[in-house]
């Protein structure tokens, strides 16, 4: 089992937090002023996108570097549209640049590849359980 992720509410602003994750520099979430927040860092949605986005851009790089591929690095766009997510759907489009990969067949297997990394696995495959109590 993993350590805890840590969220602490800022007393200071009305919905900062503070993400602690394993001794790494602290992270912070927050929302947009439309919902009353200061939109001083990302919201949870931004980091659920980015979640995707960081995922598939490792598992790119991964597999080029064990195939010894000339990927020189990769940029991930991920575009959210969140217009139906009260309907259940949350859309998000996602464009890979990669950099240095000129062969047609590698690209394309660099894309169906990214379609393997294990966040959108989990956000496509897998029924996630969530418990939730109070102390």
């Amino acid at each position: 089992m993993h350590k805890p992720i840590t969220i602490i509410s800022e007393r200071n602003r009305v919905f900062r937090q503070r993400v602690e994750v394993d001794g790494l520099e602290a992270l912070y979430s927050d929302v947009p002023p439309v919902v009353g927040g200061d939109g001083s860092a990302p919201d949870p949605h931004d980091y659920f996108d980015i979640a995707l986005g960081t995922c598939k851009a490792i598992t790119v790089q991964m597999y080029a570097k064990r195939k010894q591929w000339p990927l020189e690095g990769i940029t991930v766009k991920v575009q959210r549209d969140d217009s139906q997510e009260r309907k259940g759907v949350y859309s998000l489009a996602v464009t890979l640049m990669l950099h240095g990969i000129e062969d047609p067949e590698q690209r394309t297997k660099l894309e169906e590849i990214s379609h393997r990394c294990p966040i959108q696995r989990l956000m496509t495959q897998a029924t996630v359980e969530i418990t939730t109590h109070t102390e």
